[in-house]
């Protein structure tokens, strides 16, 4: 039997190379950025949740670093574990430019001056309450959060940062951040905000990673809804006239509808955080033999940029782009 068919849209997967003349979407390390966790020890710690991340050292930190540019990788996102005892309400050691992140920054940029750095803003890591805010009788202040949120800024922009990525969801911070860098000379820093992030159990394995977990209550007060989508879309436009260079979607998987309605509503860059309750179910159903970690984790790489996303942040970085160079 043979039908009588003008259209076969099987005649262009036919082979390699004509499904490659109209691939929609591709992938590479240069969409990739590289999260890191660090501390102040001498040895990098392994986080149970998150196999193969580690609470860097210094010198982890470096060969993490060398490696990633090797592998094509040009950016990272640092994320310091703090000490209690330097933890307080106000989060003053977010700004203490003699310290962790600061520091580590200005070494990572005398020995590689091309890597582009991106640092978080947010309280969290400093605060003793384990919040994005600072708070006061239960609730998380928003105006005085922002002031401090800008010190920590300026304090990450002088030490040689390229990137700033705020990620508390205080209202009014892009405009008040971009403010604050132009007003200290810095217009030449970048502000990737976490446009569209929401309250997510996503987000477990990472508090692990770094100790930040609320000390009461949740985060549902300034972090978004899940059953939430107009709501991403106003606050993509809100950012945007503050002064956003790029937004963000966080997380990514999950919200790959949400990515897609970004990108319709916006023209500036989208970057997407693939979370680490992402990463360690991926992990897990890999480790078990259920799922063929390259495959999965390419597809759902793929995935996120065929959503819209221009830039990805994903603990799977450096794996992917080995993975990619096999291809």
């Amino acid at each position: 039997m043979s039908l009588n068919l003008i259209e076969r849209p099987r005649r262009n997967r036919k082979s390699e190379t004509i499904r490659g003349w109209h691939r929609e979407t591709w992938l590479s390390p240069q969409h990739f950025v590289l999260p890191l966790f660090l501390h102040g020890g001498t040895e990098d710690i392994a986080i149970g949740a998150m196999p193969g991340c580690f609470r860097l050292s210094p010198d982890g930190l470096d060969r993490e670093v060398e490696g990633a540019l090797e592998d094509g990788i040009g950016s990272i996102v640092l994320f310091p574990a703090i000490p209690e005892e330097l933890k307080t309400s106000f989060g003053e050691e977010s700004y203490n430019s003699e310290r962790l992140i600061p520091a580590t920054i200005r070494r990572l940029k005398a020995r590689w001056p091309e890597l582009v750095i991106v640092t978080d803003v947010a309280l969290d890591p400093y605060s003793c309450d384990g919040h994005d805010g600072i708070v006061q009788d239960g609730r998380i202040l928003n105006d005085e959060t922002v002031e401090v949120l800008v010190k920590q800024a300026i304090c990450q922009a002088e030490s040689g940062a390229d990137v700033i990525a705020p990620s508390d969801m205080m209202d009014g911070r892009i405009g008040a951040l971009r403010e604050g860098l132009d007003g200290a000379g810095f217009t030449e820093v970048s502000l990737l905000s976490y446009t569209v992030k929401y309250a997510s159990a996503f987000y477990g394995p990472f508090r692990e990673a770094l100790d930040s977990a609320p000390k009461f209550g949740d985060k549902k007060t300034y972090q978004m809804d899940p059953a939430n989508v107009r709501e991403a879309l106003r606050e993509v436009a809100l950012d945007e006239s503050e002064g956003a260079d790029i937004v963000m979607v966080k997380p990514a998987g999950p919200y790959l509808d949400v990515i897609r309605m970004v990108r319709e509503a916006t023209a500036l860059p989208i970057a997407a955080y693939q979370v680490s309750g992402e990463y360690a179910m991926l992990k897990a159903a890999c480790a078990n033999g259920w799922l063929d970690e390259k495959k999965v984790a390419l597809e759902s790489l793929l995935s996120i940029r065929r959503a819209g996303a221009d830039v990805i942040f994903t603990y799977y970085a450096r794996q992917a782009a080995a993975w990619l160079k096999e291809q």
